[in-house]
């Protein structure tokens, strides 16, 4: 199920959509925060406008003359208070205030906002004023906005105009707009996205034919000749046309690859087969030349072999390779130390055996394992000793092959397992082609496991091949 989740996770289209959506939300942050600057901007530049609008018209009717009697206002600042204030009803949240001879006069509406009522200090402050306050805030808190204007005509009366506004009540319903937009915005967002993964599964899907078709490809001999159809102008359809002809030639390299090695057996084992049956019927008549003969033959079947091992490599990497069963790994150790005891006098020791069973090919198992079993040998004096073993590990099962033989120096254990790889010392006896180890590795490699070596010169060698519970997919359907 974890693996799911992380294919799931690191898929192209996921990736998209993340990237998408982080974007678009991004954006939407940006947009969602710009417009709350936006109208808060515009609400405050009303607010000004209304309170310069209420401070001209105060000024005017002072410099005007009295409706009722015709004559000029005077020092009658209370009358210009009343008028004023009898003709103009104050918007919401809007508070006209008229203070006269330093005392609260009048206001509209009377109830005054909760910072002007509790601000005593202000109040008084005001109430003394001599130069006009433009748009100015109360507090820090910039709730309450006002404009005042001292009114002094000739005389002793004395009066302070004021005209406070509260945008607290504008600023909430701003901010609740907001809050609206944003949900709205969010739902849409998410339903674009459940669009979105739709439409970029569309889009993506061409390459996930591709994958299906790449992992349903496993023997480029045997299998079908396969073509991925083409739509559109695109660049994934410049892909699929690419990866098209790429099929193509892989079936061509394929199939001359097989010609090959086919051709190139045939070719060697004829003569191998023909020059052995010629010796063989020599040796009847010249007894004399035994020993020659001898040497001939031994050669003829080291030639045979190194053409069979050649075969078994290039056989490795297809996917045909293996004949799966299942192996019981207790039994098989035990199958693979008597046949070891067979191959040279040694102190040869059985130290575990695992019981557990896993899905492999028993012959290839059998054959990686003797390889090693047959290199301890060659390394390893009469008096030395030989250890096998199998045990579990969390990847799978770990066949063990320990020798106190000669060793293999550090500089050449990185290439003891690459094909005609042959390590000199004093002890080798070895007559082989150097194939051994690397037949040992392509078998592991084509259950899904891998060799490790240990090993220092002159303390012997331990190589640990490791086969997993289950082979991979590759390996499974060939």
């Amino acid at each position: 199920m974890a693996w799911r989740w992380h294919r799931l996770l690191s898929s192209v289209r996921t990736q998209i959509i993340f990237w998408l959506a982080a974007l678009i939300s991004l954006s939407i942050v940006i947009s969602i925060v710009t417009i709350r600057q936006i109208l808060s901007a515009q609400m405050l530049e009303r607010i000004h406008r209304s309170l310069d609008q209420e401070i001209e018209e105060i000024q005017r009717l002072v410099d005007g003359r009295d409706p009722l009697t015709g004559q000029p206002f005077g020092d009658d600042v209370a009358a210009i208070f009343d008028v004023f204030l009898s003709r103009n009803v104050p918007e919401n949240d809007e508070y006209l205030i008229a203070f006269l001879n330093g005392e609260l006069y009048k206001s509209s509406p009377i109830a005054l906002p909760e910072n002007l009522q509790e601000n005593d200090a202000f109040l008084t402050s005001i109430a003394q004023l001599e130069s006009p306050h433009h748009n100015r805030n109360l507090d820090t808190s910039g709730n309450i906005i006002y404009s005042a204007h001292p009114i002094q005509p000739p005389g002793n009366n004395r009066g302070v105009f004021i005209v406070a506004y509260s945008r607290k009540n504008l600023q909430s319903e701003i901010d609740q707009a907001v809050l609206v937009a944003t949900w709205v915005i969010g739902i849409v967002f998410l339903i674009a996205l459940v669009l979105a993964w739709g439409v970029i599964g569309r889009v993506v899907s061409p390459l996930k034919l591709l994958t299906e078709t790449a992992r349903s490809i496993h023997d480029l001999d045997h299998t079908p000749k396969h073509s991925i159809p083409v739509k559109g102008p695109d660049e994934i359809s410049e892909l699929t046309i690419t990866f098209n002809k790429m099929l193509d030639r892989l079936h061509a390299s394929f199939a001359s690859q097989r010609e090959f090695i086919n051709d190139a057996s045939h070719e060697f084992q004829t003569p191998i087969t023909v020059i052995r049956g010629h010796l063989e019927v020599l040796g009847q008549s010249l007894g004399q030349h035994d020993d020659t003969l001898d040497l001939l033959k031994d050669e003829l079947n080291r030639m045979s072999r190194l053409v069979d091992d050649l075969l078994l490599l290039a056989r490795a990497e297809r996917p045909d390779f293996l004949n799966l069963e299942l192996v019981d790994v207790h039994r098989l150790t035990e199958e693979l130390f008597a046949k070891a005891k067979a191959l040279a006098a040694r102190n040869w020791q059985l130290t575990s055996k695992a019981s557990i069973r896993i899905v492999g090919d028993r012959y290839r198992i059998i054959q990686a394992v003797m390889n090693l079993l047959q290199n301890a040998a060659e390394h390893t004096d009469e008096m030395g000793m030989i250890t096998l073993s199998s045990k579990r590990v969390p990847t799978g099962v770990c066949f063990t092959v320990c020798d106190t033989g000669t060793g293999i120096s550090p500089e050449h254990q990185e290439r003891v397992m690459q094909r005609f790889s042959r390590v000199e010392t004093t002890r080798s006896k070895s007559k082989g082609a150097g194939l051994g180890l690397s037949i040992v590795k392509a078998i592991a490699e084509a259950h899904g496991g891998h060799v490790a070596l240990s090993s220092k010169l002159g303390q012997g060698c331990q190589f640990n091949i490791i086969f997993p519970l289950d082979p991979p997919y590759e390996a499974k359907t060939p």
